[in-house]
C-alpha cells in the first residue's frame, strides 16, 4: 500500500478562492491509477480552506462567534473540493470513498486523536479511502484545524505504507523560495541537520504552518528504513513514474527526527 498526499498547492491555484485545476487534478487521478497500486489519499485545502481559515483565524481555536460562518463556509466549501476530487479518482476507474475527517478525528489543544477502524473497515474490501484536511471539533479550542499533514502521520503510524508520497507545483525543497529566486537549488535528500539549513518561507497563505511544517511532518513520519518524497505534481508522468519505481526528480526525507 501507499500513502498520496495531493498538496493543495498542486490541486487548487492557492491565491484565488476556490480556483480548482481540474484538468491537473484529473491527470493524477490517471496517473495514480495507472501505477496499480492501492494507495490511501489524502489531499490538502489549497484556496478552498486557507485564504478564509487565515481572515478568521480558524487555526486559534475559538475566538469569537464571529469566526462561526467562517467555520460553516470553510467546511463547506471542503467538502466541495473532495467531491470534485473523489468524481476525478472515479472517472479514473478508482474505486474511491470519501472519509469527511471531522467524522473520524478531533483535536485535543491541536494535537489530533481518533480511530482508524473505519478506514480499516474500507480498505479491507479494496476501497481506497480519500481525506482531507479540514475543521474539526477541539476538546480545549472548542475548534481547530486538523491539516492534511497531520492525517498523514496518523495514517502512515496506522498502516505502515511501503511508500509515502507527498505531491506539491515544485521539484522538491530548495535552499531558497524556486518561485522567487532563479539560482534556489534543489536539495535530493533531507535530514534533520539539513532541514535546519534550508530557506522554507513560501509567498502563500497557509495556516497549517508552511514547507518548514511539511518537512517536520515528513521526518516524523520516516524512519531509517522508510523514505517520505516530495514530488512535483505539475510535471505530467512524474508521479506515475516516482509510483512505478523509476528515478525521478525529487526530495526524499529520511532518517526520521530527532
Amino acid at each position: 500500500m501507499i500513502l498520496i498526499k495531493l498538496g493543495g498547492s498542486v490541486i487548487t491555484d492557492k491565491s484565488r478562492y476556490r480556483a480548482f485545476n481540474r484538468r491537473r487534478v484529473s491527470r493524477l487521478c490517471e496517473e495514480i491509477k495507472g501505477s496499480g497500486k492501492d494507495a490511501i489519499i489524502v489531499h490538502g485545502a489549497g484556496s478552498f480552506g486557507h485564504v478564509i481559515a487565515k481572515q478568521f483565524r480558524l487555526q486559534d481555536g475559538y475566538v469569537s462567534d464571529d469566526q462561526i460562518p467562517a467555520l460553516v463556509r470553510v467546511s463547506h466549501d471542503m467538502r466541495d473540493l473532495n467531491n470534485m476530487i473523489v468524481d476525478e479518482l472515479i472517472d479514473a476507474g478508482l474505486n474511491v470513498i470519501s472519509v469527511p475527517t471531522g467524522s473520524t478525528f478531533e483535536l485535543d489543544n491541536g494535537e489530533m486523536i481518533g480511530s482508524a477502524e473505519v478506514l480499516k473497515g474500507y480498505v479491507d474490501l479494496g476501497i481506497m479511502p480519500v481525506m482531507f484536511g479540514d475543521v474539526v471539533l477541539d476538546r480545549k479550542r472548542r475548534f481547530g484545524i486538523c491539516s492534511g499533514d497531520k492525517i498523514m502521520e496518523f495514517l502512515a503510524s496506522v498502516f505502515s505504507p511501503d511508500l509515502i508520497v507527498f505531491v506539491s507545483d515544485v521539484d522538491g525543497l530548495y535552499d531558497l523560495d524556486p518561485k522567487t529566486n532563479k539560482n534556489a537549488i534543489l536539495i535530493d535528500t533531507v535530514s534533520d541537520d539539513s532541514l535546519k539549513a534550508a530557506a522554507t518561507d513560501m509567498a502563500v497563505a497557509d495556516v497549517t504552518g508552511g514547507v518548514r511544517a511539511k518537512m517536520e511532518s515528513m521526518l516524523r513520519i520516516s524512519s531509517p528504513e522508510r523514505d517520505c518524497v516530495l514530488v512535483n505534481g505539475a510535471v505530467k508522468g512524474r508521479l506515475r513514474a516516482l509510483l512505478s519505481g523509476e528515478d525521478v526528480i525529487c526530495t526524499r526525507v529520511k532518517g526520521g527526527i530527532r
